[in-house]
């Protein structure tokens, strides 16, 4: 009896605890919204904020809340996840602009000599707190591959001391923009293949002792382009992309050849 009754109250104790929690379950549980699940599960799981949200469940509770109505802001899922999203809300579905990463910079190991010869970890960020990088551009890609860590497609290489990326692999998350930390990398529409190859702010006799593939900020390009879609801003062509046609002709222009023109 002595070992019996201790077991017996255990039990009952158990017994209790369990309705009581039974009970709580079911009175403070929280419904699950069915639409939320059924647009997350549209979405590719990416998490990268192209949407413009803090990941995919955050754009998938404001669709499924009626904040928004927008189905095509997820760029890794494509048209596809667009289309799925839009029967699952009852709307036409919205084409998705296809957005691709670019590098800036073509200071490959030819054209952008090293001040220092740097020993350390293989890392971008951490060689940048050293006097701003072992590159005398400033403003260069590294080239140690912070960007090739968070690409999930295996669209990035490093080519002569340079970033490249593959725009057929690349889905536009632009997980890469943000571990750069020289940000030389930007987004671009997948259709727009004009792009200039620097990201350097300082004046042309600076720069081309800092590379010579930079733009020294001549204006060639502003005074050739039909269109007024290039300018020269602080020593750098910019090109804006709502004007820009793609013909070419910045790119003919450019002495330096650090206007890259790619037919899609």
């Amino acid at each position: 009896m002595k070992i019996l009754i201790p077991v017996l109250i255990g039990l009952a104790i158990a017994i209790v605890c369990g309705v009581v929690l039974t009970i709580a379950s079911r009175l403070f549980a929280v419904k699950e919204d069915e639409k939320f699940t059924q647009i997350r599960d549209c979405l590719p799981g990416a998490n990268c904020g192209a949407c413009g949200y803090s990941g995919c469940d955050g754009y998938a509770k404001a669709l499924s809340s009626g904040e928004i109505d927008v189905t095509n802001l997820c760029i890794p899922g494509g048209d596809g996840a667009a289309k799925q999203i839009a029967d699952v809300l009852g709307v036409e579905a919205e084409d998705v602009i296809e957005r691709v990463a670019y590098v800036a910079c073509n200071g490959n190991c030819d054209a952008a000599p090293r001040k220092v010869e740097y020993h350390g970890p293989q890392s971008c960020r951490i060689a940048n707190m050293n006097y701003n990088g072992d590159k005398f551009c400033t403003y260069s890609c590294l080239g140690y591959g912070d960007c090739i860590a968070v690409c999930s497609q295996d669209a990035i290489a490093i080519e002569n001391g340079v970033a490249k990326v593959d725009p057929d692999k690349c889905k536009g998350c632009g997980a890469c923009t943000r571990a750069c930390p020289n940000k030389v990398i930007h987004m671009i529409d997948y259709v727009s293949r004009v792009q200039v190859l620097c990201s350097n702010h300082d004046k042309g006799a600076i720069t081309r002792k800092a590379c010579t593939n930079g733009c020294i900020g001549c204006g060639k390009c502003e005074r050739t382009c039909p269109n007024g879609a290039i300018k020269v801003e602080y020593n750098l062509a910019v090109i804006d992309y709502e004007k820009c046609t793609g013909c070419g002709q910045c790119a003919e222009a450019c002495p330096i050849k650090c206007i890259e023109f790619k037919k899609v």
